[in-house]
């Protein structure tokens, strides 16, 4: 109990003190070599991983705004090559339309002008079957005729002569 009386925390001994120093001292040396520096170490690493993901995350964001890039680029090419080929397709259409109505007014043509041609060489045969008949009917009507007014040979005869006197003055 002696040792209790004595004692006060206002006023510690240089004893004390000095061993509490020095034990402070020896424990803040044991901290820093064996607890600070792998802290410190770990925190630097820490930091370091955290720039390298850092530096690798503005690295991909940097690749995938090139990406979205060159994909609106492909895009736009795509919409320019499907602009193109519907401006083709509609060209072609287009004189696939005119040759083929060329073609139809050719073969309209070709047809109007073989039906009108067809239509001449009936017209023709007609004319031609139409003088004939109207020459076989004139015929038998100056057949009957001159049957009934030559119904006598002597006359007949006679007439006959006249005729051909009248032919060969022609």
């Amino acid at each position: 109990m002696l040792l209790l009386g004595d004692f006060s925390v206002i006023k510690p001994e240089p004893g004390l003190l000095f061993w509490t120093v020095l034990i402070f001292l020896i424990f803040w040396t044991l901290v820093a070599r064996f607890a600070f520096k792998p802290i410190v170490n770990a925190l630097k690493k820490r930091e370091q991983d955290i720039q390298d993901a850092l530096d690798e995350a503005k690295k991909a964001r940097e690749e995938m705004a090139a990406l979205q890039a060159e994909n609106e680029k492909l895009l736009a090419e795509a919409r320019e090559e499907r602009a193109k080929m519907l401006k083709d397709a509609k060209e072609a259409k287009e004189q696939i339309l005119a040759e083929a109505k060329e073609r139809a007014n050719a073969e309209y043509r070709r047809k109007v002008e073989s039906a009108l041609h067809d239509i001449e060489n009936q017209k023709m045969a007609a004319l031609v079957e139409l003088r004939n008949a109207a020459g076989q009917m004139a015929v038998e009507i100056a057949e009957k005729l001159l049957q009934r007014e030559l119904s006598n040979k002597a006359e007949q005869e006679a007439y006959a002569r006249q005729l051909a006197e009248q032919m060969r003055l022609n």
